[in-house]
């Protein structure tokens, strides 16, 4: 059975105020920052859409294990281990909008929701703030990157937020079924995106999967009109070449088209995708590449658990484990070149 435990806090603990959201925005309503806004395995904060720091302190009498999730359904904090008696403390920063899942999707809940799960959970402490310096990385992507309304499903971009630490947020605008196109052409997907973004944010790019007829030509000119736009606001553009599908050839590689996102019209994705990157100078992530390797390294009885195979014979789409997997080749990337500071990355 799962073990949910609440520490009593004192007057002083909860003496926050947050200057930074209207009045209007709470309706008349007194804003409250702490404990007092959790029941059960669940806290709601009464906030208007911005970015806010949350800090934790986890732990109880016995031995826990506690994680935490929020908004649509994104990994905020991993389950962390906490002996009998300890307690520690651990923040992260959340971006908080409406949408609050994909772009083109249902509101969702207004506020700030957080889900406090895990094997035992046991959270002794909570508090949110107005973030003040953080800075953002923003998704632009498909269904493979989105925040996932529902199980079993999940996007890379759903997993990356529990492996940054306070300070640096994951505002997620993947959206399903989009291509480089339709990416361009809603007014609720880049014309929404590029005016937040603000110098030295950083703009993750991963679209091809749907870009099943558009040809080279286009195709480059709409990653060359994002590159432009995330530089234009001072934004660092970061190209990400597309995840991998699940599609073995005889030879247990992935040496095909369909694997390694060719289109119809013979259009090597990832291929243009470097190409674009080296021309202009832009960092690239080479996720075809990393997952390539991957999903072949485990051969095709291991990568199942990657993907949706089981569950709905999707080699397309990934589970959360396969989506965490993912998000992990991100984040070391993210390091490695120099991206986001060593510092301000959770390592587990």
């Amino acid at each position: 059975m799962r073990r949910f435990t609440v520490a009593a806090l004192t007057a002083a603990t909860l003496g926050t105020v947050l200057t930074a959201v209207p009045a209007q925005a709470h309706q008349g309503r007194p804003t409250k920052l702490g404990l007092e806004n959790c029941t059960a395995n669940a806290c709601h904060f009464d906030v208007a859409p911005g970015t806010y720091d949350v800090t934790v302190r986890l732990g109880g009498d016995g031995a826990a294990n506690t994680r935490v999730t929020g908004e649509s359904r994104r990994s905020l904090l991993p389950e962390t281990a906490t002996a009998a008696g300890e307690r520690v403390t651990r923040s992260f920063t959340v971006d908080v909008r409406t949408p609050e899942g994909e772009p083109t999707g249902a509101d969702g809940t207004p506020g700030l929701d957080l889900v406090i799960g895990g094997s035992a959970p046991a959270l002794a402490d909570i508090s949110v703030t107005p973030a003040r310096r953080a800075r953002q990385i923003f998704l632009v992507g498909d269904s493979t990157v989105c925040d996932q309304p529902g199980d079993p499903y999940s996007g890379w971009g759903q997993q990356l937020p529990q492996y940054l630490r306070k300070g640096i947020s994951v505002a997620n605008y993947a959206d399903s079924g989009e291509s480089t196109v339709s990416y361009l052409a809603d007014s609720r997907l880049w014309a929404t995106v590029q005016p937040r973004v603000r110098p030295g944010d950083l703009v993750l790019i991963q679209l091809a999967h749907n870009d099943k007829q558009t040809d080279e030509a286009t195709y480059r000119a709409n990653l060359e009109t994002l590159v432009a736009g995330a530089r234009e606001k001072g934004g660092r553009p970061v190209l990400v070449t597309p995840i991998v599908r699940r599609w073995f050839s005889a030879d247990g590689t992935l040496n095909n088209n369909t694997a390694l996102l060719v289109n119809g019209l013979g259009v090597d994705h990832p291929a243009v995708t470097r190409s674009v990157a080296a021309a202009h100078d832009v960092p690239l992530i080479d996720l075809t590449a990393k997952t390539k390797a991957l999903v072949e390294s485990l051969g095709t009885e291991g990568s199942k658990a990657l993907y949706l195979y089981n569950e709905k014979r999707d080699n397309t789409h990934t589970s959360v484990h396969g989506a965490t997997v993912y998000a992990d080749l991100v984040r070391d990337e993210l390091v490695a070149q120099g991206l986001v500071p060593e510092g301000k990355i959770r390592v587990g």
